[in-house]
C-alpha cells in the first residue's frame, strides 16, 4: 500500500480515482463496508481507490482537551486499511489552517483541483469543512457543480446496534470487549514492548510479560481472556489491567497491563507483542494472601479454557514471559 504524506508529496495524478474520507478509528465493520464499496466503484471505471485520512486526529487539534482516545493509533490504522484491500493512502496534515476551510474550499482545492476525484464514496454522517458545516447534502451539492459523483453509505448495524467509532469506544470503557469487538469484527487489541516489571509474577508462579503502554484506549480494569500475537505465533492467556490491588501499597496506584501467557516461557524483553481481548473474567480483586492470589488465577484459567479458549489457539511452543 501506498501512503502519500501531505497532498504537496502527490508527485503524479491518481487514476480516475474514486475516493472515501474519514478519520476511520478503529477501521471497523462499517468503515470496510465503505472500503469495499470504494474499491467496486474503482473497478468499473478502472480507476484507484484512494483513501484520504487526516493526522493528527482533528479533535486533537481543534479540542485536545474534549479529544477521546483513539481505537487505533496511526500505524495500525494503516495496516487494518491495506489489509481491507486499500492500495492508496492520502493522509493530510490537520492543522488550524486546514480547519479554517470552508466545505466549498476544500473540495475545490483538494478534491477536485489536487486529487481530481471522479467520484466520492462517503458514511451518512460525515462532515467536513470549518466548523464541521459541511454535511453529506452539502457535499452532494458542491461536487454537483464540478460534475463529480457522491455516494452516501448507510450506517451499518450489529445486533440492531448501528456500527460507530464511538461506540465501540464505550463498550470496551466498560468492559465489554466481546460486544465491541463484534463491531470492528475483530478482537480488541493493543499492541505494546514487554519491559521489565517487578517480577512478582514469576514469585507467585505465573510469570508476566508486562507492557510499555504505547495505545490510547484500555478496557475497564480487570482480568481477561485473550490471544497473545508474537510476530506469526500466537498463543491464549490472561491480561490483568489495572492497579493491582493487592499490591498496591508497593505500586502506589499504577495503572498496567500484564500478561500471562499459557504453555509459554520464552524471554521477550523488548519484544513487541498485541494482546487481543477476547472476554472479561473478572473485577481486579485485593487478596489477603499470594497464597489467595494464586488460587484465583488457576480458577480464573481454567474458566477461561472452559468458556472461552479453543483447542486450535493452543500453542505447542514454549519459552520464558518477560517477567
Amino acid at each position: 500500500m501506498e501512503v502519500i504524506f501531505g497532498i504537496n508529496q502527490l508527485k503524479r495524478p491518481f487514476i480516475n480515482p474514486v475516493v472515501t474520507l474519514g478519520n476511520f478509528d478503529g477501521v471497523h465493520l462499517g468503515h470496510r463496508r465503505i472500503f469495499a464499496k470504494l474499491q467496486e466503484e474503482a473497478k468499473m471505471i478502472q480507476g484507484e481507490a484512494v483513501v484520504i485520512t487526516f493526522e493528527p486526529h482533528p479533535l486533537k487539534v481543534l479540542h485536545p482537551e474534549d479529544s477521546p482516545p483513539l481505537l487505533t493509533a496511526f500505524r495500525k490504522k494503516m495496516v487494518l486499511i491495506e489489509e481491507a484491500g486499500i492500495e492508496k493512502v492520502l493522509c493530510l496534515e490537520f492543522s488550524l489552517a486546514f480547519a479554517g476551510l470552508t466545505p466549498f474550499e476544500f473540495v475545490r482545492d483538494i478534491l477536485v483541483e489536487k486529487v481530481k476525484a471522479k467520484k466520492i464514496v462517503v458514511g451518512y454522517n460525515y462532515h467536513f469543512g470549518k466548523g464541521k458545516s459541511g454535511n453529506v447534502e452539502v457535499l452532494k451539492q458542491i461536487c454537483k457543480s464540478f460534475g463529480i459523483e457522491v455516494e452516501v453509505m448507510g450506517a451499518s448495524t450489529i445486533d440492531q446496534i448501528v456500527v460507530s467509532s464511538s461506540r465501540i469506544r464505550e463498550l470496551i470503557q466498560k468492559g465489554n470487549v466481546e460486544k465491541a469487538s463484534k463491531l470492528l469484527g475483530r478482537d480488541y487489541s493493543v499492541t505494546g514492548t514487554v519491559v521489565e516489571g517487578k517480577k512478582r509474577g514469576c514469585g507467585l508462579g505465573f510469570p508476566t510479560a508486562n507492557l510499555e503502554m504505547a495505545d490510547e484506549l484500555y478496557p475497564k480494569t480487570g482480568v481477561y481472556a485473550v490471544g497473545v500475537s508474537l510476530r506469526d505465533r500466537r498463543f491464549n492467556g490472561l491480561a490483568n489491567v489495572g492497579y493491582n490491588p493487592t499490591f498496591a501499597t508497593e505500586d502506589k496506584e499504577q495503572f498496567t497491563l500484564e500478561v500471562h501467557v499459557l504453555n509459554f516461557s520464552e524471554n521477550i524483553y523488548g519484544r513487541e507483542i498485541q494482546v487481543n481481548f477476547k472476554r472479561r473474567i473478572r473485577d481486579e480483586i485485593r487478596f489477603d494472601s499470594p497464597s489467595q492470589l494464586i488460587a484465583q488465577i488457576r480458577k480464573d484459567i481454567e474458566w477461561a479454557e472452559t468458556n472461552v479458549f479453543t483447542p486450535l489457539e493452543s500453542s505447542e511452543i514454549h519459552g520464558r514471559n518477560g517477567t
